[in-house]
């Protein structure tokens, strides 16, 4: 975004246009969706936007970014060692449950095992019939064919 907003100032500032330093460092804090709406009012309360450079506002940026990237990683990590250690107790509490749980899941996988191998055998059934039609059909074409010559 910085390369992006700074080549489009560059080329405004090259046709003549004027901007101060307050009135870029408002377009960048504008254009912010809500996520960041923390941080843009922190800067507009304790900064003076007039002697606020955009190099120095995108580096403010730039490290509330990468802040808020360790607090996601950090939650993710915490969450997988809350599901690991709710798997493993669950797994101490009740073995018996996880064997059901893998009947109940064969008997499935079996169940479905033979109706689809049904299925299949009744596609290629009436595969077989409607060859054996075609076949028919076109070997009494060629005999009344040659009858008429």
């Amino acid at each position: 975004m910085q390369k992006r907003f700074t080549r489009i100032v560059n080329y405004l500032i090259r046709l003549g246009k004027q901007f101060d330093k307050d009135e870029l460092n408002i377009k960048i804090l504008k254009c912010l969706d809500r996520s960041w709406q923390p941080k843009v009012i922190a800067i507009f309360e304790t900064r003076d936007l007039t002697t606020l450079t955009t190099t120095t506002l995108f580096g403010k940026l730039r490290e509330h970014e990468m802040e808020m990237t360790r607090l996601k990683e950090m939650k993710t990590a915490e969450n997988k060692i809350r599901s690991l250690t709710l798997k493993s107790k669950a797994a101490e509490v009740g073995t018996s449950e996880d064997s059901s749980e893998e009947e109940s899941d064969t008997k499935s996988l079996n169940l479905l095992t033979r109706k689809f191998q049904k299925f299949i055998r009744l596609k290629s059934r009436t595969k077989n019939q409607q060859n054996k039609r075609y076949s028919r059909k076109s070997d009494s074409n060629l005999v009344v064919a040659n009858r008429d010559m």
